[in-house]
């Protein structure tokens, strides 16, 4: 399953592979998750069966700590706080909801996220690839 990776292009992939796992989530207006018995019956999808293997291995949480602490260090997560403290100081506390502040930071904040620490991640995701595959 891991060598139809290489076919996709590498933009592609690494969207792919960070989708897998949590990292990049799709738009947060994204359509409502299918009922679950739409999904009886189907084939999981490769990117399943990967996020599958990286919660049973434990692989999934080392990455998220991996991640939690590389954003913590570049000041990644005060940029994102001091977003929301100024938003919440400009609307006023009693006029902002999560949902707004949300939709604020969500794209500020994919954006913002240090290429080399998706670097990092993706050179971790694709070791855990290799030494998993059969």
């Amino acid at each position: 399953m891991v060598k139809h990776l290489h076919h996709v292009k590498a933009s592609k992939r690494c969207r792919f592979i960070w989708r897998a796992f949590g990292i990049m989530k799709h738009s947060v207006n994204r359509p409502p998750t299918p009922d679950a018995a739409e999904d009886q019956g189907k084939e999981p999808t490769l990117q399943e069966i990967i996020n599958i293997k990286l919660i049973e291995s434990g692989e999934k949480e080392r990455l998220m700590e991996l991640l939690r602490e590389r954003l913590i260090d570049c000041g990644w997560k005060d940029e994102m706080k001091a977003l929301c403290r100024a938003y919440i100081k400009k609307k006023g506390r009693n006029n902002v909801t999560v949902d707004d502040l949300v939709h604020l930071i969500t794209p500020k904040g994919r954006a913002s996220v240090p290429d080399s620490i998706k670097a990092e991640l993706l050179q971790r995701i694709r070791t855990f690839l290799m030494s998993a595959a059969p």
